[in-house]
C-alpha cells in the first residue's frame, strides 16, 4: 500500500513539473522563470531536511498526513488560479506549497517503507519500489505531455482528484511505523531546531573524498534536471512538428516520448545491468555511465531532430544503467559506518542541488541557444566524472552491488 501511495505521489509529479518551465516562460519570460524554478528547488531542499527530521521527531504518519492535506489545498488552488485566466503568481505561491507538501511526505514516505521492511526482504522490497517510481514517472510524464497544451485545466482537476485518493489511502491504510512512546511537544521542538539539524549536516565538512564525490554527482545531477527546464523550452520552440508512425509530434509530445524511451529502458533493463556490473572494475563503470550519459543529455539540448533525440534518449539511458548500481556501490564504501545518517542525508540532497543549478538552464540557454547548450553539458558531465573520480583516490574495501533505490 505505501508502494503504490508513492506509485501515484510521483505520477501527480511527473504530469505537471516537467512542464512548469514552459508555462513559467510563456507567462513570465525566460529569465524571470530560471528565478522561480530555482527559487522553488530551494523551498524543496529546506522543506526535504525540515521533513526528515519530522518524520523522526514527531512521527512518519503524521507528518505524511500533514503533507496530504497540504498538497490536496495546494492543487485546489492551483486549479482555481488556472480556470478561467492564468494567473502565474499565484501558480508560483501553489506550486511552493506542493514542494512543502513534497517535502513533508517523501521522507516519511521512505522511512515508512524502511520501517516495515526486513533484511531479508529489503532488496525485493527496494526492486519493486525503483520498477514503481520509473512506472510512475513514465506515465505522469506521458498524461502531462499530451494534456499540458490543449486540456491544462482537465490536467490540474484530475491531479486534484489523485491527490485525494493518495490522501485517503494514507488516512485510511497506513498506521504509524515510529516504533517508541509518542515524543513531548518540548522533545519535538527540541529535536528540529536549526542547531541540531546543522550538527548533524556538519559532519561530513571535513571528509573531502567524499565532498568530490557528492559535487560530481551534483554536476550529474544539473545535467539530468534539464529535462524540466531547458530541454522542454528548447522542445516546445525550436520542435517542428514531425511524424512518428504517422502520429504528428509537438516539442512537448516529443519531450513525453523522449522520457517514456528513457523510462521503459530503466523498468526492463535495471536487474539484468546490476547483475552485469557485478565483478568489473566500478570506477571505469560508474566513468562510462556518467560520460554515456551526458552524451544522450547534450544531443537532447543541442538537437530538434527526432532520429537524433531518439539515439540520444538511448545513450542516456545506457550509460543511466551503467553508473547508478556501480555509484552506489562505491558511495557505499565511502561512508563510515557509524556515520551513515548524516552521510546519506547529505547524498540525499545532490538532487536538490542539481535542481538548482539547472534551474540557470533556462536563461542560460535564452543567451547561448542550444548549441551553447550541448557545449556546456559536455564540459559539465566531464566536469562531473573527473570529480567523482578523484574523490575514489582513497582505497575502498570491496562490497557487493545493490539493486539500485532510486534515481
Amino acid at each position: 500500500m505505501r508502494i503504490i501511495n508513492s506509485f501515484l505521489t510521483r505520477m501527480v509529479g511527473g504530469a505537471i513539473f516537467p512542464f512548469m518551465a514552459i508555462y513559467f516562460t510563456h507567462h513570465l519570460g525566460a529569465a524571470l522563470a530560471g528565478l522561480l524554478l530555482m527559487l522553488l528547488v530551494a523551498v524543496q531542499f529546506v522543506a526535504g531536511l525540515y521533513g526528515g527530521g519530522l518524520a523522526d521527531a514527531w512521527g512518519r504518519r503524521r507528518t505524511l498526513l500533514a503533507g496530504e492535506v497540504l498538497k490536496v489545498a495546494a492543487f485546489a488552488a492551483l486549479l482555481l488560479a488556472n480556470l478561467h485566466a492564468p494567473l502565474p503568481w499565484l501558480t508560483f505561491a501553489t506550486l511552493v506549497a506542493i514542494n512543502v507538501a513534497n517535502g513533508l511526505i517523501n521522507p516519511a514516505a521512505e522511512a515508512m517503507l524502511v520501517d516495515v521492511s526486513t533484511p531479508e526482504t529489503r532488496t525485493f522490497m527496494y526492486s519493486v519500489n525503483y520498477w514503481a517510481i520509473n512506472a510512475s514517472l513514465l506515465i505522469g510524464t506521458l498524461l502531462g505531455g499530451w494534456l499540458y497544451q490543449d486540456h491544462f485545466q482537465a490536467l490540474l482537476a484530475g491531479l486534484l482528484g489523485m491527490s485525494f485518493v493518495t490522501l485517503f489511502l494514507a488516512w485510511t491504510r497506513m498506521s504509524e511505523t515510529l516504533g517508541g512512546p509518542r515524543p513531548t511537544r518540548a522533545e519535538v521542538r527540541g529535536r528540529m531546531g536549526p542547531g541540531p539539524l546543522l550538527r548533524s549536516y556538519a559532519q561530513v565538512v571535513g571528509d573531502r573524498a567524499y565532498l568530490l564525490f557528492l559535487l560530481g554527482f551534483v554536476l550529474l545531477m544539473s545535467i539530468e534536471m534539464g529535462r524540466q527546464n531547458f530541454i522542454p523550452v528548447h522542445l516546445a520552440q525550436d520542435f517542428p512538428v514531425q511524424a512518428l508512425f504517422g502520429v504528428p509530434l509537438t516539442g512537448v509530445k516529443a519531450m513525453s516520448l523522449m522520457t517514456a524511451i528513457n523510462t521503459v529502458m530503466i523498468v526492463l533493463f535495471t536487474i539484468p545491468a546490476s547483475r552485469w556490473v557485478q565483478g568489473r572494475d566500478l570506477r571505469r563503470v560508474m566513468a562510462a555511465g556518467f560520460l554515456l550519459f551526458t552524451a544522450g543529455f547534450a544531443g537532447l539540448n543541442g538537437s530538434a531532430h527526432l532520429g537524433t533525440l531518439m539515439l540520444a534518449s538511448v545513450a542516456l539511458s545506457i550509460g543511466e544503467l551503467l553508473y547508478v548500481p556501480s555509484r552506489q556501490t562505491l558511495l557505499a564504501d565511502l561512508i563510515p559506518e557509524d556515520r551513515r545518517g548524516a552521510y546519506l542525508a547529505v547524498n540525499g540532497q545532490t538532487f536538490t542541488l542539481g535542481k538548482w543549478i539547472a534551474a540557470l538552464g533556462v536563461p542560460l540557454g535564452a543567451q547561448i541557444g542550444p548549441g551553447g547548450m550541448l557545449a556546456a553539458v559536455l564540459l559539465t558531465g566531464v566536469a562531473a566524472t573527473a570529480l567523482s573520480l578523484a574523490g575514489l583516490r582513497r582505497p575502498a574495501a570491496p562490497a557487493r552491488v545493490p539493486v539500485p533505490e532510486s534515481v
